[in-house]
């Protein structure tokens, strides 16, 4: 427990040993409880009014006297302990904020992270590990908070406030990464920035393919679609020599590269067509588009194992096909219910359902 807690604590527990002390000895000298008690808030607290009966022996004037130094002094412990909890705050936040506003000055061709989520984070790992010089922004005292303790400077506040930004150090700053989780907050951090500073160079994420084009106006130098990076390198390896093999056995699908789509919040599945399924007939392209959750299919084997690499937008689905699906794994659950697809279950490299 703090110091300062330990004296609030010990003057009020103080204090109230002093009261209940003076109201037991006044009762002790013959007075009743009600006098007794007021006796003793009058003498503590020293409002100058009359004694309530006369002291008048050397003994009740003594008592007296050290319910007075007793009641002052456990009330300067009490009230000094609280103000030296309030003040001890106040300046460590402050010094705090202090020497981050001094490491921030002190930066120069660094990168301001805006945005301290799942990708944040990860960038935000990888930048330190090499060493990169960067300052974290986020609106979420608690993102600010878990960044403070991963050991980077930070700034709290809107990444589009021109006054936030300036306070990371975007005057002395060589990048800016955009990686909100809204396309549309990304791109007004990037009119501001680029607004502040030309020669920035903003790398912007974006989750739908159509506000590539938004941030590129906006003055993005480049723009990370997560979902299209994880869906090209599950297309590079599916179209290797051996890619039937691996839709077959789907381990290359559930290996390392599984692991590396999950930092980006991606998930590969394997879904199976059953006969009643109101995809049935329908084109691939009807489950890239449902739900406006950008799916991306970059395999479908057949029910006669023929297996077709990035299958064309207009490809028939038929009953028993699989479709190998890459999506946000918060959505795929959702596509499998609305179109009461079958999820491929593996077992040590074995499918079981």
């Amino acid at each position: 427990m703090a110091r300062p807690i330990r004296r609030v604590i010990a003057g009020v527990a103080f204090f109230v040993a002093t009261c209940a002390v003076g109201v037991v000895g006044y009762r002790l000298a013959g007075w009743s409880a009600t006098d007794a008690l007021y006796m003793v808030v009058i003498t503590i607290f020293g409002v100058g009014y009359g004694e309530v009966r006369p002291v008048d022996t050397p003994e009740l004037r003594a008592f007296t006297s050290g319910v007075i130094v007793a009641g002052y002094g456990a009330a300067l412990v009490a009230v000094g302990g609280f103000v030296q909890l309030v003040a001890e705050g106040e300046i460590n936040r402050a010094l705090g904020a202090r020497r981050m506003t001094r490491g921030i000055r002190e930066l120069s061709d660094h990168t301001i992270l805006c945005g301290y989520g799942r990708v944040g984070r990860i960038l935000a790992r990888r930048l330190a590990e090499r060493g990169a010089p960067l300052v974290v922004v986020d609106r979420d005292r608690e993102k600010i908070v878990a960044a403070e303790a991963d050991g980077h400077l930070v700034v709290q506040g809107d990444a589009a406030s021109e006054e936030v930004l300036e306070q990371a150090g975007i005057r002395e700053a060589g990048q800016l990464a955009a990686v909100l989780p809204s396309d549309s907050a990304n791109v007004f951090v990037t009119l501001t920035a680029t607004g502040l500073k030309r020669s920035l160079v903003v790398i912007a994420r974006a989750e739908d393919p159509s506000s590539e084009s938004k941030l590129r106006r906006s003055g993005a130098d480049h723009v990370i679609l997560p979902a299209a990076i994880g869906a090209d390198r599950i297309a590079n390896l599916v179209t290797r020599p051996s890619a039937e093999d691996l839709l077959t056995r789907g381990e290359g699908l559930r290996g390392a590269l599984g692991e590396s789509l999950s930092e980006l919040g991606l998930q590969v599945e394997e879904l199976r067509l059953p006969a009643g399924s109101p995809l049935v007939g329908r084109p691939v392209r009807a489950i890239e588009i449902g739900g406006n959750h950008g799916f991306l299919i970059v395999a479908l084997r057949r029910a006669d194992d023929q297996v077709l690499v990035n299958p064309g937008d207009d490809e028939t689905l038929r009953s028993g096909d699989t479709v190998i699906v890459v999506g946000h794994a918060d959505d795929l659950p959702e596509l499998r219910r609305r179109y009461e697809l079958e999820r491929q279950v593996f077992y040590r490299g074995a499918r079981i359902r």
